[in-house]
């Protein structure tokens, strides 16, 4: 069939809406009609080449829309089901079955090689193939999925064209917080950068309990929507220049846990040296292969402290997205703050408001 999509040709260079051929949905695959799809930095990362996902590439990995076809051999997704599309996964190596889909196999084989998994891919371009990001490509009208990579919404009379950025970028930062750092109640934390990564941080550890919440970050509307949502603190990382010791001075010995979202080397030095004695640091923002001048025995050893990574919030998407979409229904996790809304074609637009911290969290809608 043929479908508008958004590719990238070349390094660092515009999206262009094109119409290409997509195949149809393989034994175990899932054809969905792309309703939204979030723009998240990992796209970025993409588009700029520090991630080389060959090119041209439909990117786009936080889409949700509805069911128009399914493969012979899907068991758990039927047409008309409203779905949040997530990374792929085999679904049977030992970090699947274990409950840790995020450290699959396949994950950055697949997921960051532009194929599906079955190493084919699904578009083309005057018969030429092109890459999928995350053997989803959900910058386009419609897209192939793998059925693990699918979560069914039960209730439909939600707008599921808000959801797909709980599929990558919302799921991380919440899951960072409830399924990697675990924080105690009444413990503190620092969460350094407040885009949507970290706010669905600063709403998961107001909703687990912490009651010292610090935000940093440097954009000024950012650190408003912090304090809004659940930083009782926050810290304009332009303005002070020890952020560490402005962290010791609102908590005392240092915050019990830390989360990194900005892969910046700096602050990732900062979310460790702002911890207490036997403090835990999770990092997760997309870094490439940059380098942190960590000392073991002055900064982690010596201290007792605990410095971690984690993938996509270290969550199970199928039982996690879930839970998230009741948190949000009961009020408690209000995830529909962070969304600015742009039409398919303003894609050029949603990604330069995402760079200069117009939008947190901007949402292409690219159907109804």
């Amino acid at each position: 069939m043929k479908m508008n999509a958004a590719l990238v040709w070349e390094k660092d260079g515009d999206f262009k809406i094109q119409e290409v051929e997509l195949d149809e949905p393989k034994a175990n695959e899932v054809l969905v009609k792309v309703v939204g799809a979030g723009v998240c930095h990992t796209d970025t990362t993409v588009r700029n080449q520090s991630v080389p996902v060959p090119l041209p590439a439909i990117l786009g990995h936080e889409g949700s829309g509805i069911v128009e076809k399914v493969g012979s051999a899907v068991k758990d997704v039927k047409v008309g089901d409203h779905v949040v599309l997530t990374y792929y996964t085999c679904g049977h190596c030992h970090a699947c079955r274990s409950g840790h889909p995020s450290g699959c196999e396949s994950y950055g084989p697949v997921n960051f090689s532009g194929v599906h998994g079955d190493w084919t891919h699904r578009t083309s371009l005057e018969g030429k193939p092109v890459s999928e990001f995350f053997a989803q490509g959900s910058f386009a009208e419609y897209a192939i999925v793998d059925e693990n990579a699918c979560i069914v919404v039960e209730d439909k009379s939600l707008d599921i064209g808000l959801f797909g950025p709980l599929g990558c970028g919302i799921m991380t930062g919440a899951g960072a917080v409830c399924n990697s750092l675990k924080p105690e109640v009444g413990s503190s934390i620092v969460i350094f950068g407040c885009g949507g990564v970290g706010l669905s941080a600063v709403m998961m550890a107001k909703a687990m309990g912490c009651t010292t919440i610090i935000g940093v970050d440097a954009v000024p509307s950012r650190l408003e929507l912090a304090r809004e949502l659940g930083c009782t603190h926050t810290i304009n990382g332009k303005e002070v220049s020890d952020i560490p010791a402005a962290i010791r001075e609102i908590t005392g010995m240092g915050a019990d846990y830390s989360l990194d979202t900005t892969a910046v080397p700096a602050l990732m030095l900062d979310a460790i040296n702002c911890l207490k004695i036997y403090g835990t640091c999770t990092v997760v923002g997309v870094s490439g292969d940059k380098v942190v001048p960590i000392v073991m025995q002055g900064m982690i050893m010596g201290m007792g402290r605990t410095l971690k990574g984690c993938i996509e919030g270290d969550a199970d998407p199928k039982l996690f997205i879930p839970r998230l979409i009741e948190l949000y229904k009961a009020g408690l996790f209000p995830f529909d703050r962070l969304i600015t809304e742009y039409p398919f074609e303003e894609i050029n637009q949603a990604f330069e408001d995402s760079k200069n911290g117009k939008a947190i969290k901007p949402i292409l809608r690219i159907s109804k």
